[in-house]
């Protein structure tokens, strides 16, 4: 059964998902525009979920925009409702209930989700996941008589997670089995100065350390095992790294390879009607060697906003945004602008005040990347910089900053 003309269809209500058809709409695109989203709920943001969410018990007002949006906009949201099939010889997606929707442009905007925890008693009660607005309603609602929380993963999630549960006056232990915190994000050299911090404020860091298994009583959650003894566990919430959810495109015969491989249009190699954005989307970027699927809300913004443009008419170019990300763990404001490789050379720079320190990251002498803890000045600095493409060299930031040097610079050009 087919139910609308051959649209637009947009898979995935999530960050992605949304900006695909605020940019449709906002650039006149006038054909039928539907969106099918997994959650019974509106699409709503997800970065408050890991730093705020808790502190509220009633939930947080996380909705993108309101019901009306897609009503005003005739954008058929389809909510609670999933894509079981890709026909993309007929263009067509069918519906877990057996509803058959043609398409003149497929997005794929399906998001990633968590892996799971490979440990003896992860089913138990109280060892929670996070990922949807339920999960951060679920974990708030524990943390309020939790008194020891394990969490295991030291990336943003558990981090963001350990701080607000030392917030509520919790006993917090981050587990992390590599040799550091954020070992795929973030320079060593700047994880130092992360993990005192953490460490400043009463959370206990162990790191090359493994979960062997969690114990529990009576179905609860006990105490977590690991290669460093037991730890004494009322909530457990691990964050251990995502997978790109891209089974719907491998069964559909697009390529995939964690991710939905597209070109820098964002289009699928396989299928020129098919884009892919967001987290499963697997892509060429000019500040990134070979291909690369990158987890973050401006990724998913600026890489919805181009390929709703593009399909509307407005758009040219590849996609190119600077990648950056931004992390709040308790008193700081980890803010990283580009992207970098574990070979780059990484200097480190303390700020004017105790709390800034910057960790600049260069290839070939030229700077690719920078780090921020509670400098934001710094790091919109270092956007422009990075975006414009604007030669910086190790030598330049000698007794300097990009703040500083922007600023000389701008003054050399009026002078000139």
């Amino acid at each position: 059964m087919s139910t609308t003309t051959a649209g637009v269809v947009v898979v995935g209500g999530g960050q992605a998902g949304f900006s695909v058809v605020q940019a449709l709409r906002g650039a006149g695109y006038e054909g039928p525009v539907t969106v099918f989203a997994d959650e019974p709920r509106l699409p709503y943001q997800r970065p408050p979920l890991s730093k705020k969410a808790h502190t509220e018990p009633e939930g947080p007002a996380v909705d993108l925009v309101p019901e009306s949006f897609y009503r005003e906009r005739d954008i058929d949201l389809r909510l609670g409702e999933y894509v079981a099939e890709i026909d993309t010889a007929a263009r067509a997606v069918t519906t877990g209930s057996g509803v058959r929707v043609p398409y003149e442009h497929l997005v794929l905007a399906t998001g990633a989700r968590n892996r799971p925890l490979p440990v003896p008693g992860a089913e138990l009660e109280g060892v929670h996941a996070l990922r949807s607005l339920d999960d951060a309603l679920a974990i708030g609602r524990a943390l309020t008589t939790a008194r020891d929380v394990v969490v295991v993963g030291g990336g943003f999630i558990g981090l963001e997670l350990a701080q607000v549960a030392r917030a509520r006056g919790a006993h917090v232990t981050v587990v992390e089995l590599a040799d550091r915190l954020l070992s795929r994000a973030v320079s060593a050299q700047l994880q130092e100065h992360l993990r005192e911090r953490h460490e400043r404020d009463g959370v206990r860091v162990l790191t090359g350390t493994a979960v062997e298994r969690i114990e529990g009583r009576n179905g609860q959650v006990h105490r977590v095992v690991t290669g460093q003894g037991p730890l004494p566990a009322d909530l457990v919430v691990y964050g251990i790294g995502a997978a790109p959810r891209d089974e719907l495109a491998r069964e559909a015969g697009l390529a995939v390879d964690d991710g939905v491989i597209v070109d820098e249009h964002l289009r699928s190699v396989s299928d020129p009607r098919v884009f892919a954005v967001g987290d499963c989307a697997r892509h060429p970027h000019p500040h990134a060697e070979g291909l690369v699927r990158l987890e973050s809300v401006q990724n998913a913004i600026d890489q919805g906003s181009l390929v709703g443009r593009r399909i509307a008419g407005t758009a040219t170019g590849p996609y190119a945004s600077l990648p950056w990300f931004w992390s709040d763990q308790g008193a700081v404001k980890l803010q990283i602008a580009g992207l970098r490789a574990r070979t780059d050379e990484v200097r480190v720079v303390p700020g004017d005040t105790p709390e800034r320190v910057a960790a600049y990251a260069f290839r070939d002498g030229r700077l690719v990347a920078v780090e921020t803890l509670n400098w934001p000045a710094e790091h919109l600095a270092a956007r422009r910089l990075l975006q414009q493409d604007t030669p910086v060299s190790p030598d330049d930031l000698s007794g300097s900053t990009l703040g500083t040097l922007a600023r000389a610079r701008r003054a050399t050009e009026v002078r000139a």
